[in-house]
């Protein structure tokens, strides 16, 4: 009996030894940390507004919507790399969209505000609210939609080869 009571006490220390290898694993980003006077004083209001209050651009064609040149989309905050612009798709949802993330990129937050359940993404670097992912898109490929606010994003056009 006393052999049962201490596998059933040494099993959940094991389980967490095998989360903790597995964390190891990830890809790793430097991680940037600043004050809200440092973020307002380089952000303009609405990068401020989308990326450090969780707000949300307005749907529109404008901006990264329908634009579609080779690339990679970066976080308009501190220039991680985020989103490859062949993940890039037309959801016709009014917000730029892509159906996968650069691998270890962007982390997944819960979101219960506004009388919804969604997965916020942010930044895996600063923090920076991103926008939502839904399960909506492209079924050929991930299905996935990363629906993305035009301002948390800035566009890096690839280089001639």
């Amino acid at each position: 009996m006393k052999k049962i009571l201490v596998l059933i006490f040494l099993l959940p220390l094991f389980n967490t030894i095998s989360y903790s290898q597995k964390s190891t694993t990830e890809t790793m980003v430097k991680k940037v940390t600043k004050t809200d006077a440092e973020w307002k004083a380089t952000l303009t209001p609405q990068q401020y507004f989308i990326l450090r209050e969780k707000g949300t651009d307005r749907p529109s064609q404008e901006g990264y919507t329908a634009h579609f040149e080779k690339g990679t989309y970066h976080c308009a905050a501190c220039n991680l790399q985020l989103f490859e612009s062949n993940s890039k798709f037309e959801s016709h949802c009014g917000w730029p969209s892509f159906d996968d993330a650069i691998d270890g990129t962007v982390d997944y937050v819960l979101d219960k505000s506004h009388g919804m359940i969604r997965t916020e993404i942010i930044c895996a670097s600063c923090g920076g609210h991103l926008g939502h992912l839904f399960n909506d898109g492209p079924k050929e490929t991930t299905g996935e939609r990363y629906c993305v606010n035009t301002t948390s994003i800035k566009f890096v056009k690839t280089e001639k080869e």
